[in-house]
């Protein structure tokens, strides 16, 4: 026969530190009790409130009862005697009372640390899915999954999805759970997480921080939507300490260039290479070219097409140098295809090989030539913001992370500035 919950909670009444810790092998105080509020007592009638407190925390909350003043029992918490409207209104407090003890026990089970507030919230249908952390990537990745192909890749979401698995792997083995409450995430929590990433999953500096950084957006917007109070993050610092990518400079791409190779592959290789570094085009992108992606624009060839990785719109001038390579190469195309048959392996692998064939000893990959591409066309005075826009960034931050500014660009900018310095002060003297 079904227990009703009114008499699972005569059943515990009495007895409910001891069923409690049973149950929940925890130290502290559950315990839920009712009261009238005679501060908003109207014409003798009071409303019915109810108070839950869980070591030290406390929550009250309305029952959506009223009662004659006369008729409650503040020392048994219910109302007196046997009429029938007290026993509608201890049917109801009963009810409340049972319902109030289930939330409790399924939060205990999920929860290592569960408050009056989040037992109250629950009860009243606002729910604390949200308020788990990985409840909160968990709903963060179905949404940024809605955006691939909009203005995000599916590459970008795998990695997020890699970083949820390192973190609920994380709370699982030093955690023992499979989750945990937003109110548990401590600077400790996140420091310890960040330990765990470099030691037991073996990651690199980079991918260290690109995973907190996850995190931290994850907290950050749970924080924002004002469903914790603070964010652990705030006196909270992640050392990116990443080695910067290396590239080739001017004098470096001229040797690549005018090396010559007895070996045809490694030649082919150097081309795909030097096409790159002139035109800024990641490997997949280079892959993808289509004759129908040039075009002539005012008598000379563009490239006009879409970033495989993030569908942004770029175009970009096909300069001499690239265009050598594109005719190099022009008898050999087919399927509309730029450079048909390309195979990330086959070219990138043996891309270290070539460049130690020209006495670099540079650590470069094919990626690599965008941050030369970005660091020789600002040296050469190319504004930021049509870099940014040949690279195919939805973001100028993004731009000025590949970009590097060499000290001979500093000294020429500052020596053309102190130049007009000169024109205008040379004849403004110091006062002595």
């Amino acid at each position: 026969m079904k227990t009703s919950p009114m008499l699972k909670c005569r059943e515990t009444k009495g007895n409910e530190s001891e069923w409690f810790s049973n149950h929940y092998p925890v130290t502290g105080t559950f315990k839920v009790l009712f009261y009238v509020n005679g501060n908003k007592e109207k014409n003798g009638i009071v409303p019915v409130m109810g108070r839950v407190t869980i070591n030290g925390s406390v929550a009250q909350f309305s029952c959506k009862q009223t009662i004659a003043k006369g008729l409650w029992d503040a020392k048994g918490n219910r109302a007196k005697g046997k009429s029938r409207e007290a026993r509608e209104i201890n049917l109801a407090l009963d009810n409340i009372k049972a319902q109030i003890i289930r939330h409790y026990q399924r939060l205990s089970d999920r929860e290592a640390f569960v408050t009056a507030e989040m037992v109250r919230n629950t009860f009243q249908g606002l729910g604390t899915e949200y308020k788990t952390l990985l409840g909160a990537f968990d709903k963060d990745n179905e949404s940024f999954k809605k955006r691939i192909g909009i203005d995000w890749a599916l590459s970008s979401y795998k990695v997020r999805v890699r970083s949820r698995n390192h973190l609920a792997t994380f709370i699982k083995k030093y955690h023992r759970r499979n989750d945990i409450s937003m109110l548990e995430l401590t600077p400790d929590f996140i420091k310890e997480y960040e330990i765990y990433l470099s030691t037991d999953a073996g990651l690199h500096n980079a991918s260290v921080w690109s995973n907190c950084m996850w995190l931290k957006t994850i907290v950050a917007k749970v924080h924002y939507n004002g469903l914790i109070q603070k964010t652990p993050f705030a006196q909270y610092r992640v050392s990116q300490n990443v080695k910067e990518r290396e590239y080739l400079t001017e004098d470096e791409i001229k040797t690549v260039m005018t090396h010559e190779f007895a070996n045809r592959k490694l030649a082919y290789i150097r081309d795909l290479f030097v096409f790159a570094s002139f035109t800024a085009l990641s490997f997949v992108d280079i892959k993808e070219l289509t004759t129908d992606d040039i075009a002539e624009v005012n008598g000379e060839k563009w490239i006009l097409s879409k970033r495989h990785k993030t569908k942004v719109n770029f175009q970009v001038k096909l300069l001499d140098i690239p265009l050598q390579v594109i005719r190099r190469y022009e008898r050999f195309q087919k399927n509309g295809l730029v450079f048909p048959n390309l195979n990330y392996w086959s070219i990138c692998k043996p891309l270290k090989q070539m460049i130690r064939e020209c006495g670099i000893s540079k650590n470069i990959s094919f990626h690599s030539s965008r941050h030369g591409f970005a660091t020789l066309a600002l040296s050469k005075g190319v504004p930021i913001e049509s870099v940014s826009r040949v690279l195919g960034h939805t973001n100028i931050v993004t731009t000025q992370k590949y970009c590097k500014i060499t000290t001979e660009k500093i000294d020429k900018d500052l020596t053309v500035f102190g130049d007009r310095l000169n024109q205008s002060f040379h004849e403004i003297s110091i006062a002595m």
